[in-house]
């Protein structure tokens, strides 16, 4: 068997520089889609950690809510035994040498209740605010919780009897 030799075809002149700027316009591209990843993935760190302080300090305060069930109604109204302001950490657990990380700084606030219009019993409640803020990033945050308290309890407001 003879096999002929075919002359190889010689690449016309005129399309030698489009193999150049496809492989520029690839690694352009490339270098695109690496940029974008690594700002999409830079930006969920952000939004976790954001999410992260929140819920901490979502925490923070409810952990003083839930101190408020703690005290009677005397000591609620009449006493100073409720720290008007205070201070929590991001992880308060740790130990000697290691950083607490940010610092969340609270008050808490017993008012009298302002219900409108103004009910008879109105005298017998009080309005519980528990606000925090924080900075991060020389971003400053804060959130705030508030809660009714009533001397009696609510089942004699809302039933008869």
């Amino acid at each position: 068997m003879k096999l002929k030799s075919t002359p190889s075809r010689q690449p016309v002149p005129a399309t030698l520089g489009y193999a150049m700027i496809e492989v520029i316009m690839g690694v352009a591209l490339t270098g695109f889609m690496f940029v974008s990843l690594y700002g999409g993935i830079s930006s969920s760190f952000a939004v976790t950690q954001l999410a992260r302080e929140n819920l901490r300090g979502t925490q923070i305060m409810l952990e003083r809510m839930e101190g408020i069930r703690l005290y009677n109604w005397d000591q609620l109204c009449y006493s100073n035994m409720i720290p008007a302001i205070f201070t929590n950490y991001y992880y308060p657990l740790a130990t000697n040498g290691q950083s607490k990380g940010i610092v969340y700084s609270g008050n808490m606030i017993v008012t009298n209740s302002s219900l409108s219009p103004w009910a008879s019993y109105g005298d017998k409640m009080r309005t519980i605010t528990v606000s925090i803020s924080w900075t991060n990033s020389n971003i400053p945050r804060s959130r705030s919780i508030s809660t009714l308290v009533s001397k009696n309890g609510v089942q004699n407001y809302v039933y008869n009897n």
